[in-house]
């Protein structure tokens, strides 16, 4: 990792301090000494690198979005859940089943809730994994590539919002339904009437297991009371083998949520011993059920083809008749996030309308469990006592305190919504001791690590709802904002306000260096096994099958081959098979077409991608490069002459040469 010299900084310095005027104002508006201190905290030299990346969710976007840490630079977006034209993902004929469902081809999604794989409680570089709200889906990310290599469809669930957490060696990704719905017998989902919410509504708890190579399946399915179901943790160290999850609505309700779901005291944290579960599932308990639902991933036996497999039922567990599933722990009030500290014996809650942070203790729960310490049941599922569960609470910790991270050091960081805050407490002590503003609303926060059992406890990202006056006015329609502080003192000192695309909910951070040492930079040409390839020039060529055309295509700086082609047809659906011949790093070439009704491909040095077009109408119709790929990047261009369907003009294609 690259780093600033002392000797750079007297050169620097100047330069520094004018955008700590610019960031930050005058010293008027604050101590100016502090003001450049920040600015010198998040500068990141020309041509030096990010000490972190920074994956956030897009929210209504639909894809994950890449930011360098300190500097707040946006790097990059990988699309996911949405159709993306920018590179053709969703569009071209290798990527468009990705987005398919078992409600067909949705072309747009809800992400939340980005998580990194680990290995050993650690996070490790290989994957990310994102959760889609609205079809419930969980996306893998390969962080070689940067790409969205699979996406596994949840069934029997509505609303996958606690989504997607990761156990401490990635075994299983969880997800659970945010809303329940009627269910019968089979869980299909029945016409009932809505004001039979508490007799037919059920929700269900999946995990989803992860093979070495990333292929996702889901293992089983934990069929749970009528409750909403919000975020999740994985436990770690002595509660390794468990998972969190957080639930509101006990009441029950189906209308006016704002009050009918805020009359009781306490909600419930669901306690899941997902090693038991999974034993009882390997053992073949459980019964199985109807729940179609497909998986789409990349065959890179094909090409990086993406292929669609339908799955038509699934293995649902019972907590009513299989002992030890699930635990509810009683938690006020209303709760949103439930975090585990790096030592595993710890799991935090944050309520939403609660005054205090209740904080559990692992082992009390595990000594309730044993003693068979419940105030009750519902659903079969056993609810231990308050008091004999709690480590402690902690008090004044701000207005609507909503997730959890940890810095490793012994401290908790909490977001605080109504009071637009972030407050930092002791975890054995359950006291405050520090607090800063974050202008304005925070629902998640990030610590790189933040969630794993070795926090890089250096840097914290304030994730904000609103924006107000904080940049530039762009009309009724603004980014997001977040916030980076540095956590590295006894006490938070704000650093750099910057804007983040789509509504990003939760983030995650991670060393650059466990992800660059990864990086794939460009794809062999020899490796290529698109069935649509054209390795060299020598190999491109014009097939027609009836009305189906069939252009395989090379490009390269600064030409395509062909570039010049007749014989198409009014009528024709013409497929161009593009190969891009380089074999350097950072040197992609574009393909769009006039009148193309997809988008543009964007092709990658050794890779080969598909654009489908559709002539309606007689003439001749230019193509062209989209990215600037060299001083001779105007010049790369070409022209299909599209002939009447009646015409006899036989295929002429090639360069001239």
């Amino acid at each position: 990792m690259k780093k600033q010299t002392h000797n750079h900084r007297f050169w620097i310095l100047p330069v520094i301090t004018l955008i700590g005027v610019m960031l930050y104002g005058c010293s008027s508006q604050g101590d100016f000494s502090s003001n450049t201190d920040a600015a010198q905290k998040v500068y990141v030299a020309p041509g030096e690198y990010d000490e972190f990346y920074g994956f956030m969710s897009g929210g209504y976007n639909g894809q994950l979005g890449i930011y360098g840490i300190p500097s707040g630079r946006h790097l990059f977006t990988v699309p996911v859940f949405s159709q993306a034209a920018v590179n053709g993902y969703g569009y071209t004929d290798e990527t468009k089943n990705m987005l398919n469902t078992s409600h067909g081809f949705v072309p747009w999604g809800d992400a939340h809730h980005p998580e990194l794989s680990q290995t050993n409680g650690e996070t490790d570089g290989r994957w990310i994994f994102i959760n889609e709200n609205n079809t419930p889906r969980i996306a893998r990310i390969g962080l070689d590539e940067f790409r969205t290599q699979e996406i596994i469809e949840i069934p029997n669930s509505a609303g996958n919002h606690a989504s997607a957490f990761v156990t401490p060696n990635t075994e299983y990704v969880s997800a659970a339904t945010r809303f329940s719905i009627p269910m019968d017998e089979n869980m299909k989902n029945m016409d009932a009437a809505i004001d039979s919410y508490a007799e037919t509504f059920k929700g269900t708890i999946s995990f989803i297991k992860v093979s070495g190579e990333g292929k996702m399946n889901v293992d089983f399915q934990i069929l749970m009371p009528g409750f909403d179901y919000d975020l999740s943790h994985a436990g770690k160290g002595p509660s390794d083998g468990w998972a969190f999850f957080t639930s509101y609505n006990s009441e029950e309700a189906h209308t006016l949520l704002e009050i009918n779901a805020s009359k009781n005291d306490k909600d419930f944290i669901a306690a899941i011993n997902w090693e038991k579960a999974a034993e009882y599932a390997k053992e073949g308990k459980g019964e199985m059920l109807p729940g179609k639902h497909v998986r789409n991933y990349v065959d890179h036996d094909e090409g990086g083809i993406v292929k669609t497999e339908v799955i038509e039922e699934v293995r649902v567990l019972d907590p009513r008749k299989l002992d030890g599933l699930v635990y509810f722990l009683p938690t006020p009030k209303s709760p949103h996030g439930v975090d585990v500290d790096p030592t595993g014996k710890y799991i935090v809650a944050g309520g939403k309308l609660s005054t205090v942070i209740p904080v559990h203790s692992f082992a009390k729960m595990i000594e309730s469990i044993d003693s068979e310490n419940y105030e009750g049941e519902v659903m079969g599922i056993p609810v231990l006592k308050y008091d004999s569960i709690l480590h402690g609470e902690v008090e004044n910790p701000g207005l609507g305190p909503l997730h959890t991270e940890f810095d490793g050091k012994g401290y908790a960081y909490t977001t605080a919504f109504i009071s637009s805050e972030i407050v930092k407490w002791d975890i054995e002590k359950t006291e405050v001791v520090d607090r800063i503003g974050t202008y304005y609303s925070p629902g998640h926060l990030m610590i790189p690590g933040g969630d794993s059992q070795k926090p890089d406890g250096k840097y914290l990202v304030a994730l904000n709802k609103i924006t107000k006056d904080r940049y530039l006015p762009t009309g009724p329609e603004m980014f997001h904002s977040a916030q980076l502080i540095d956590i590295s003192g006894d006490k938070m000192q704000l650093l750099l306000d910057f804007p983040t695309e789509g509504e990003p909910h939760y983030a995650q951070g991670i060393a650059a260096e466990k992800v660059i040492k990864r990086q794939k930079r460009f794809y062999d040409l020899a490796e290529n096994s698109h069935p649509y390839r054209a390795t060299s020039e020598k190999q491109t060529r014009i097939e027609r099958d009836g009305k189906e055309v069939h252009v395989y295509m090379t490009t390269i700086r600064s030409h395509f081959s062909p570039d010049n082609i007749e014989g198409i047809k009014v009528g024709d659906k013409v497929y161009f098979h593009v190969t891009n011949l380089e074999q350097d790093w950072d040197v992609p070439h574009g393909f769009a077409i006039k009148g193309a009704n997809t988008a543009e491909l964007l092709i990658m040095p050794g890779e080969t991608l598909t654009l489908t077009w559709e002539p309606k109408e007689v003439g001749v119709y230019p193509f062209y490069c989209t990215d600037f790929c060299s001083a001779l990047h105007q010049e790369m261009q070409g022209y299909v002459r599209v002939s009447p369907e009646s015409s006899n003009v036989d295929f002429k294609y090639g360069t001239g040469q």
